[in-house]
């Protein structure tokens, strides 16, 4: 409209113009008049000129409606033409979003707190429907936000309490967000992830939780020990059998002549220490040295 407008003022200056110029010759306030008239039509023409182009912001997209013909194909950011007559509908395709804290049930019927978020964004080859379809273009309102608290209770009612303790926490996230974008995707909106935040479980619940989780490392720690003394035991019935095999190799190589072989180099070798006295040789049992005078 302001381009329309724009176009009138710039045709009623002209006829002003054409009209002062003609006189101009007869008085000179009608060349006063024709320079104002020519400074209106350059600026206004400027101005209308403007109508026919348009600036998209990084990370945006444009929606054309021409008396309510929608163009399918949108405008993608930096300066873009446009009929001067259409109106153009900028909306964002960055990543946004959306925090729920809500009261859900788990598969047992028991109350959890489910704090979660997801991070979504518009298909920018959505955005035509989106702006023909969606009162407003609100996409959040109408479709995200109301099919997120629906799934996410869905999806949550299917998993039990004590698993989302720990270990399904992350199955439980994954679930409500390939739920979610098969839900929404057709509309025209992009569900990227649904983090959760925080899973708030009922005071008895967790409380049984933790006191079966400490039952089962106290188990462990039995079994371990257990298991170290078992292999103690082991060690030491293979630590004796081998000191009987030795004893037993030992005792078949000991002869009786080896003995006195023994007992001779043991004597000569207290009769060269200082604290030797007397050895008489061949004067102890079985005929090995005795030895007097030691100090």
């Amino acid at each position: 409209m302001f381009f329309i407008l724009s176009l009138i003022i710039v045709i009623v200056a002209f006829f002003v113009w054409q009209n002062a110029r003609k006189r101009v010759s007869f008085n000179a306030m009608y060349q006063k008049t024709a320079n104002a008239a020519l400074a209106v039509i350059g600026g206004f023409s400027l101005v209308a000129i403007s109508q026919c182009f348009t600036v998209i912001p990084a990370g945006h997209v444009g929606v054309v409606d021409f008396f309510g013909v929608v163009s399918e194909e949108p405008l993608f950011a930096g300066i873009n033409p446009v009929n001067p007559l259409a109106r153009v509908h900028k909306y964002s395709v960055q990543t946004k979003e959306h925090k729920e804290a809500m009261r859900v049930l788990s598969r047992e019927g028991l109350t959890i707190e489910l704090e979660i978020s997801a991070l979504y964004r518009l298909n920018p080859d959505s955005a035509a429907r989106v702006y023909k379809t969606i009162s407003g273009g609100d996409y959040e309102g109408v479709i995200l936000v109301p099919q997120f608290r629906s799934i996410s209770r869905a999806v949550t009612a299917s998993f039990q309490a004590s698993a989302l303790y720990s270990t399904e926490r992350e199955a439980l996230a994954v679930s409500i967000q390939e739920e979610l974008a098969k839900a929404v995707a057709p509309r025209g909106v992009i569900v990227e992830t649904t983090p959760l935040r925080n899973v708030g479980l009922p005071v008895q619940l967790t409380e049984a939780i933790e006191q079966k989780q400490r039952a089962d490392q106290e188990s462990q720690r039995m079994e371990f020990i257990l298991t170290k003394e078992r292999q103690e035991a082991d060690r030491k019935r293979i630590e004796a059998q081998g000191i009987a095999d030795f004893q037993h190799i030992v005792a078949r190589g000991i002869s009786e002549q080896l003995l006195r072989w023994k007992g001779i180099e043991a004597t000569e070798k207290l009769a060269a220490s200082q604290n030797s006295k007397i050895v008489i040789v061949g004067g102890g049992k079985d005929g090995l040295p005795l030895i007097l005078g030691g100090q």
